[in-house]
């Protein structure tokens, strides 16, 4: 085992309150595949971890996992020092509040027959989603992330595609969770709107408690964004550790292959 995952792992196995999630010997199977394998890593609480690795390898379904979508077949998920698989009806709700799951497509997660302000006061208030007696608060929600409060009173359509994205990460944000999971946000946007919503996280580093989970293809934005990386291989975890440890000096061939293929790197080739 290299020393980046050494660190982590032994950090990860201790699952102390100073993470805001971690999972221990996490296996997640769909049938007769098998697709997250003994995987066990944490996000301390108030960073930004990058989580990477190419299509099918467990990234999407590792995040699913965390914020309770998919079930595990063994191991631990631990949201601050509880395990959320062993908790059921209010508490398990409850728990859910305190991990909040970003997609890639801003449009399909928004709700088009809701006003920005409807969504956000849903995110507070699931029974009772009142716009104008949660308007303070959705105001300051828009512009931590940029937007006029206005912006409370258009639907998705009126918004381009990095605004919509914008609204998303807000709602996350809404009830300040422990954890947010942010699964290829950048990725569906062209590369100046990524630009802008990369500048967004960057300047929220430092204002926003919650830690975030930064899933991406592209390790090029995670070492804009993230203060740690994770590199997933078949369903496991080769490597991890801080951005400029792993990025310096990777240990694993798969993440030196993954290295070697981001734009300006000595080893870049369109072939």
């Amino acid at each position: 085992m290299n020393p980046h995952t050494t660190l982590a792992v032994a950090e990860a196995a201790a699952a102390t309150a100073t993470y805001a999630a971690a999972v221990r010997q996490l296996n997640v199977s769909f049938g007769s595949a098998h697709v997250l394998k003994d995987v066990t890593l944490a996000v301390p609480a108030g960073r930004v971890v990058g989580l990477v690795g190419e299509s099918g390898s467990g990234k999407s379904t590792l995040g699913k996992t965390l914020v309770g979508i998919n079930r595990p077949t063994s191991g631990e998920v631990l949201i601050g020092n509880k395990d959320f698989t062993m908790v059921r009806g209010k508490a398990r709700q409850q728990m859910r509040r305190e991990v909040q799951y970003i997609p890639q497509d801003p449009y399909s997660s928004l709700s088009p027959r809701r006003t920005t302000g409807q969504t956000l006061a849903e995110a507070l208030d699931p029974r009772g989603a009142d716009p104008v007696k949660h308007g303070d608060a959705i105001a300051a929600a828009l512009e931590r992330v940029k937007l006029d409060p206005s912006a409370a009173d258009k639907y998705p359509h009126e918004f381009s595609g990095g605004q919509r994205q914008r609204v998303a990460i807000a709602r996350a944000l809404m009830l300040e969770p422990k954890l947010v999971i942010a699964d290829e946000i950048t990725s569906a946007l062209d590369v100046s709107v990524q630009a802008d919503i990369i500048g967004l996280l960057q300047g929220m580093r430092g204002t926003v408690d919650s830690a975030m989970l930064f899933i991406s293809h592209n390790l090029a934005v995670v070492q804009e964004v993230c203060d740690d990386v994770v590199v997933m291989f078949q369903g496991r975890i080769v490597e991890q550790g801080t951005i400029d440890a792993v990025y310096r000096d990777p240990q694993h061939d798969y993440t030196r292959k993954l290295l070697a293929s981001v734009p300006g790197s000595p080893d870049f080739t369109l072939d």
